[in-house]
């Protein structure tokens, strides 16, 4: 496995490599050990999630504030998606900046985002399926998102807006700033 810092601190593209043959393929997707080696992270698994979306489907921008952070690790296991971090961390010298990263099935990447980063991402394709393993399990009062059309943090999600599908709850979402103003953001 090789990781690949993505601009963000905290922040990494990883890539393994995907064996093929006549019976199909093979890739290891997720090695903790290697992630604490190279990251100097300790990802333990606290819950694995799927989503399966339509084409222009956003999901994020989300984030946590459970005291130990959610870090993440991404990948697509069908279809194609832009994968978006961005850095919500008030005091980083990155702060509001954002990376986006194309990933598709077959490619051997996935996304290691470190805690108290923000993440979403948009499907490219119908039946895009997204396998995500998180380090805190999700709780309800310490999840936020913060609106993924956030003109401030200007994200080019790859499709006219008139196409994104957002759900209730990121269309109504806060503004970056909001937050910031609400103390809603990582210390």
């Amino acid at each position: 496995m090789e990781l690949k810092p993505l601009g963000i601190e905290g922040a990494w593209l990883a890539s393994s490599p995907v064996l093929n043959d006549d019976r199909g393929s093979f890739r290891e997707w997720f090695k903790s050990s290697e992630i604490t080696s190279i990251a100097g992270m300790d990802f333990s698994v606290a819950q694995a999630n799927l989503s399966e979306s339509k084409r222009g489907v956003v999901r994020g921008i989300h984030y946590s504030l459970a005291s130990m952070g959610q870090a993440k690790w991404i990948t697509c296991v069908t279809g194609a998606i832009k994968d978006v971090v961005v850095d919500i961390r008030p005091k980083s010298p990155t702060f509001g900046k954002h990376v986006v990263v194309d990933l598709q099935s077959g490619d051997g990447c996935a996304i290691l985002i470190s805690p108290f980063l923000g993440h979403g991402f948009v499907s490219m394709l119908d039946s895009t399926t997204v396998a995500y393993l998180v380090s805190s399990q999700f709780s309800q009062f310490e999840e936020f998102e913060i609106n993924p059309l956030d003109p401030n943090i200007n994200i080019e999600w790859g499709l006219p807006v008139n196409e994104l599908l957002l759900s209730k709850k990121d269309a109504l979402a806060p503004s970056l700033e909001e937050r910031a103003k609400k103390n809603q953001l990582p210390n």
